[in-house]
């Protein structure tokens, strides 16, 4: 699929392209890259046209959006804040148990229907940012998922058109405090502790990678050892089909995000139970999207 068709047809061929919401000495843009340097716009420049979620909804095309800040100065990432890709999503929808082999180690049954639940934005963090481990729970672990952007928002999406909806993808983890997750059948609580979802660093244009992402591969690593090692082709529900099933019930919006669930190898279900702590490092990458990478630190 490509983003010109993503948005009706308006625009040309496009090139693949990243994004990322950044923050430098306060002020906050938008960087892009084709392939090559990125180039930035800053709040309070000329033709900033506002956060990514402002673009998508006034209707921008992620390559109209890319023709915009690609006419901005060069920028070196790695002299900025990298943010959250979508900052604050209207919607952050999260899917549960999506991968056949972790529903298995966990003990539950494979669904016939989503496992939905929700984050805040006030959980998200961004690239080389810390994951805060609270005071309260020593059970901190990880997972390594995709996360779905939402460039055209619909209700009752038909499956064949699902991925027309989606404007890119990312990289995300949903640190997880099992011990609050488990303390009621809602997993809610233990998904949104501040400051332990990280999400980034690029958001990256649909037509760059394979439609839904198929084939390609999601890992975790700890400190350097890999605990997770996955295939986007091992969904239970596929990106199609969680769009198509998600706008049965309400609208989709632009700049919504959905989170489409972890593979197996967290570390509740191993033996012995491994957990992240304070000074830990840990890495989740998929093919074509990138490496987000966080610490870990003390409340």
């Amino acid at each position: 699929m490509s983003v010109c068709s993503a948005y009706g047809g308006r625009i040309g061929k496009v090139r693949s392209m990243k994004f990322a919401t950044i923050r430098k000495d306060s002020r906050a843009g938008i960087a892009v890259s084709d392939g090559g340097s990125f180039h930035v716009l800053f709040e309070g420049d000329r033709n900033y046209p506002g956060t990514i979620v402002e673009a998508l909804q006034k209707g921008l095309g992620l390559n109209e959006l890319a023709a915009i800040v690609l006419a901005g100065p060069q920028l070196d990432v790695n002299t900025v804040d990298i943010l959250p890709p979508i900052a604050n999503p209207p919607k952050i929808i999260c899917i549960g148990l999506n991968y056949r082999d972790h529903a298995e180690e966990v003990g539950m049954a494979i669904p016939d229907y989503p496992t939905v639940f929700t984050r805040f934005a006030s959980s998200l963090i961004g690239d080389r940012a810390a994951i805060v481990k609270p005071g309260s729970s020593d059970q901190l672990d990880f997972e390594a998922e995709l996360a779905v952007i939402i460039g055209k928002g619909g209700r009752r999406i038909p499956k064949a058109a699902a991925l027309s909806h989606v404007a890119g993808y990312s990289v995300f983890n949903d640190a997880t405090l099992r011990d609050y997750q488990f303390r009621t059948t809602q997993w809610t609580v233990g998904k949104n502790f501040d400051s332990t979802g990280p999400f980034g660093p690029y958001l990256v244009s649909a037509d760059a990678l394979p439609p839904g992402c198929r084939g390609l591969r999601i890992s975790a690593r700890l400190n350097g050892q890999t605990v997770q090692d996955s295939n986007i082709d091992e969904l239970i529900f596929d990106i199609e089909t969680l769009v198509s099933l998600l706008s049965e019930t309400f609208t989709l919006q632009a700049g919504d995000v959905i989170i489409t669930g972890t593979p197996a190898g967290v570390g509740v279900s191993r033996k012995p139970q491994l957990f992240m702590k304070p000074g830990d490092m840990v890495e989740v990458e998929i093919d074509g999207i990138g490496v987000l990478r966080n610490h870990i630190v003390a409340e």
